[in-house]
């Protein structure tokens, strides 16, 4: 019925409607009901273009990698009211994914006689300001070089990675350099907890010393469990998804890429789900602290 319908209204300003109608024998008052309802589709693809062409910037923006919580917390933020299962069909219409994370092998070995820090986080990843709490964590990045390692520590409270280091080794100072570099921009509190695994670098005497001298409390989880310092873990599972690239031509490339993702996208850029404050990204969770922060004073 529908082709009889469209050649009705293609052909109506020669013949007449009502003529039409009567040799195809198709009953006016259904004609006009299906022409209201196909102005009314007509103007629904018309708003879902419209959607996905915001859509499509979003997900550009955020290095395709944005699925549809992020693109519709996004939306909401730029005072589009929509519905988030609207935001999930358009995007699974249009083929717009956001990334998967990929498995990472492990480089925790742990040094022999080595007597490991108690575990004072206890799965328990959450903190109540910044500066407070910190996981730290390696991986590897694959290059035509050979390995470029990463090494990295999070402010549990905002998520953002407030100290970081690379080199073409992943020995103790790798670490401490790191460490440093948090020490620097994080403001972390006297006492504040710095969590890892019990891989070699973290239970050297190099690193115990910097934290003792830093006035810090370290935390280490148990050997072989992943669970222990998932947080930590889980930024650089998000890294290697989002970072696309999965060998480097070089190091220096590598670094340079790592570099703008960390500074430029997530620290800055990347929205998460706080539980308080919905999607925020962590310089705008730790703006946030502040501010709650000088009130309080």
């Amino acid at each position: 019925m529908t082709g009889l319908y469209r050649f009705i209204e293609a052909e109506k300003t020669t013949f007449g409607v009502a003529l039409l109608c009567r040799l195809l024998k198709v009953a006016r008052s259904s004609l006009y009901a299906w022409a209201e309802g196909e102005a009314a589709r007509r103007r629904r693809q018309e708003a879902d273009d419209a959607l996905a062409h915001q859509i499509t910037v979003l997900h550009v923006a955020s290095q395709h990698t944005y699925g549809a919580p992020r693109i519709h917390a996004q939306l909401v933020r730029l005072g589009h009211q929509v519905n988030r299962k609207r935001v999930e069909r358009i995007m699974r219409e249009r083929g717009i994914t956001g990334v998967t994370r990929r498995r990472r092998r492990s480089l925790t070995r742990p040094a022999k006689r080595a007597v490991p820090a108690p575990d004072l986080i206890g799965r328990d990843f959450t903190a109540a300001a910044p500066g407070l709490r910190l996981v730290g964590d390696i991986t590897f990045i694959p290059t035509g070089q050979g390995w470029l390692y990463l090494a990295t520590w999070m402010d549990l409270a905002t998520r953002e990675v407030v100290g970081y280091a690379m080199a073409d080794h992943h020995r103790a100072s790798l670490v401490v350099d790191a460490l440093t570099m948090a020490v620097g921009r994080g403001g972390l509190e006297p006492g504040c907890i710095a969590h890892s695994d019990r891989g070699s670098e973290y239970t050297s005497e190099e690193l115990r010393s910097h934290m003792r001298r830093l006035g810090l409390r370290q935390s280490m989880g148990r050997t072989g469990s992943c669970y222990d310092n998932a947080a930590a873990e889980s930024f650089f599972a998000v890294l290697k998804a989002e970072i696309g690239i999965r060998v480097w031509p070089d190091r220096t490339t590598a670094r340079a890429a790592i570099f703008t993702y960390i500074e430029t996208f997530y620290n800055r850029r990347r929205q998460r789900k706080h539980p308080l404050w919905g999607y925020l990204t962590p310089r705008e969770i730790r703006q946030l602290h502040q501010q709650s922060h000088s009130l309080a004073a």
